[in-house]
């Protein structure tokens, strides 16, 4: 959306869960999201940019208990490494809050209460399983036992990672709590729903709008086809959260509140800035401009929930979601044994924000594609753009201003034509920054900055300089080689904004949308300074050495705060017993083979499987895999090597035939990795 008129813009990100460090997949999204906001503000628009911890919910509340802390300690404590996180990589967030603050309860209470009122709140009974030692309610992922189909032991309480059968918690042979480990009894409780099925007409139409993203159409569409379902919108004590109005022990599910956060943030934000109009940015009929970036994984929640939400409560729905895919590294998904699974804290112990932040905006687009970040491209990227083209653009111009012409640019432009060139792309470049095309305006920048350095090549000041009764050529030549960095670099300062801030410093004036077009005549610049550092790959890899290390720890830690806990589950990343002893002519019945991965894709109606089509060398089979919680984006699998039991039955599953095992190790669940082959091991080779 494009104007001549100011407009009035609110922005937010996803909440970042307050049991976890801020990470580089989450970067992503923020780096997206405070380019675009930076580039609003730039156009003179008034904009802004909210965003808050996501506190609540039985993860907390149980981490909080291994930890001996409160729930508040911990969140408390979360949040402040969070903003300090968002701040090392330069997120100019107007305002930075929690869900759990009296102004995420009030608004809760109130958009709960209008939806009651509004005959979308129902309330029916439901049997749950019940933790009799800790007097809580079970979620299916906190029950474990032995599925009932296949006997296999330790599986979870909706779904066997063994043969893929479905079931109910009330099913499992032998079933015991994940947080006590005790058997569970089964109790009925009275639940609240929100009735989503009568929202679908609106959300149907809100579709047709044509405003969201074709994917997450395509996507809604298809959730509509399955069939709109009631959600329950609470949970019984014991829960971490906001009691729900008129109950003795009912709370809102983290999932109400989470997105009012938004709102919340933002009304925190207007009490200490008084002139910003709560009212104006969220009832119904509001001309302002309502904004979310989220990743992919969350896009149901806010897709449909969260507008039906609003409708419901009589507020306004958002202008649009803009939604992005994953990071992976180096091709893969990110990895905690090999580093790539890389806090933010420890990137910012190592290397240059500015780096990433440009490395993103030169790969993103307004797609929800996965974003690859290929550590060596990575360094090469950075170097030939940022330091041997566009920082190299300044140095090599402003050390003849300052020695020959006491820092002062020329009174007029050597070259009028390609001044206007480069301004005549603002609209361009500008529309790119509006559509979240950021790497074509990136690219657009680039080819300018090489037509800017080829002008400087052309005119050789540094032959001109050797010449007598040339000092007029001179320093218009390099007054227009500083011209042109002026330009490219106002063009970048909503991805680099501290180069930026760097740059004006050198230029002596402030770089705005506005005043590019406007050269700076007869103008005194400073003395020029190293702008930008070299990345080197040593950087690279002393970050990943120090990632591993991080992560190493972290697993020890959590193993001995749940092992000091008394009745907890065993750690996830305790060691299982080892199996019996078996003979060699035992293990040698195995065959074992390097398959490669054609294909590889989630099975809609299995919330465990993937399916995949494997390369064998001198045929192709199909296995089926329960490894989907560990692999959000199955495509990533493709053209990977595996290893595979090529010898086992064929089973017949609910979905097809299986004909295969593939290994991985870990104890299930996301606790799961794909075993690696080394380079040179080929489709069809025995393992041995």
């Amino acid at each position: 959306m494009m104007t001549n008129s100011a407009r009035k813009i609110l922005v937010t990100c996803a909440l970042p869960y307050a049991n976890g460090p801020i990470h580089l997949g989450h970067m992503l999204e923020h780096i997206q999201a405070d380019i675009w906001v930076r580039f609003q503000r730039m156009r003179g628009n008034e904009i802004y940019f909210v965003c808050a911890d996501d506190a609540h919910g039985t993860p907390i509340m149980l981490k909080a208990d291994q930890l001996g802390i409160t729930p508040e300690q911990l969140i408390a404590d979360v949040q402040q490494k969070h903003m300090a996180d968002f701040s090392g990589f330069n997120i100019s967030f107007d305002n930075y809050h929690s869900t759990h603050s009296d102004e995420n309860r009030q608004l809760a209470e109130v958009i709960y209460t209008k939806l009651k009122e509004n005959g979308f709140i129902k309330t029916r009974t439901i049997s749950q399983l019940f933790d009799p030692e800790k007097q809580m309610f079970l979620p299916d992922r906190f029950v474990k036992g032995t599925c009932p189909n296949c006997k296999a032991e330790d599986q979870y309480g909706d779904n066997c990672e063994v043969c893929s059968s479905t079931y109910s918690p009330t099913e499992l042979i032998n079933p015991r709590s994940s947080v006590s480990g005790a058997t569970p009894v089964l109790k009925e409780s009275e639940h609240f729903f929100f009735d989503l099925p009568s929202f679908e007409t609106m959300l149907k139409d809100w579709i047709r709008s044509g405003s969201l993203q074709q994917e997450v159409a395509n996507k809604m569409q298809e959730w509509f086809e399955s069939g709109l379902q009631q959600w329950d919108i609470s949970r019984d004590a014991p829960y971490f959260g906001f009691k729900i109005p008129n109950t003795e022990n009912k709370y809102f599910y983290v999932w109400l509140d989470a997105p009012i956060g938004y709102m919340a943030s933002f009304k925190n934000l207007c009490s200490k800035k008084q002139h910003i109009d709560f009212d104006s940015f969220w009832k119904k009929d509001s001309e302002t401009e309502l904004y979310h970036f989220i990743g992919k994984d969350i896009m149901y929640f806010h897709s449909l929930f969260w507008p039906a939400m609003l409708e419901g409560a009589g507020l306004r729905k958002p202008n649009n979601i803009f939604v992005h895919g994953y990071v992976t590294v180096n091709g893969e998904k990110m990895s905690k044994s090999r580093g790539t699974f890389i806090q933010a804290t420890t990137y910012l112990k190592h290397l240059d924000p500015e780096c990433l932040r440009y490395y993103y905006a030169a790969k993103l687009s307004h797609r929800i594609d996965d974003l690859d970040l290929n550590l060596e491209d990575f360094v090469q990227r950075v170097n030939t753009d940022l330091v041997n083209k566009l920082v190299n653009l300044a140095s090599r111009n402003a050390g003849f201003i300052k020695k020959r012409f006491d820092g002062v640019l020329a009174d007029k432009l050597d070259d009028q034509a390609l001044f206007d060139e480069f301004t005549s792309r603002s609209e361009e470049i500008a529309t790119y920054y509006e559509n979240r095309e950021f790497g074509k305006a990136i690219r657009e920048i680039m080819a300018l900055t090489d037509k800017a350095n080829k002008y400087v090549d052309d005119k050789a000041p540094w032959v001109i300089a050797k010449e007598e009764g040339r000092d007029e050529e001179l320093h218009q030549v390099c007054s227009m080689g500083i011209q042109l960095f002026r330009i490219l670099m106002g063009y970048l300062k909503p991805v680099l904004p501290k180069l930026a801030e760097r740059s004006e410093a050198f230029l002596q004036t402030e770089m705005t949308w506005g005043n590019l077009a406007t050269p700076l005549l007869a103008h005194q610049i400073a003395p020029f300074k190293a702008l930008f550092s070299r990345l080197e790959m040593k950087q690279i890899e002393a970050m990943l050495e120090t990632s591993k290390a991080e992560n190493a720890e972290v697993n020890a830690t959590n193993t001995q705060i749940k092992s000091a806990v008394k009745n907890t589950e065993v750690s996830e990343t305790e060691i299982e017993p080892f199996e019996d002893t078996i003979t060699i002519d035992e293990f040698a019945k195995l065959d074992l083979r390097v398959a490669k991965v054609l294909k590889c894709e989630a099975v809609p109606e299995s919330n465990k499987l993937l399916k995949f089509t494997l390369d064998l060398g001198v045929e192709t089979r199909q296995v089926f895999s329960g490894i989907k919680a560990a692999y959000n984006n199955p495509e990533e699998l493709e053209g990977r090597f595996v290893v595979m039991v090529a010898n086992l039955a064929p089973r017949k599953m609910r979905f097809g035939v299986s004909e295969g095992m593939i290994l991985s190790a870990g104890t299930g669940g996301s606790d799961l990795f794909l075993l690696d082959v080394d380079q040179g091991a080929k489709a069809g080779s025995r393992v041995k």
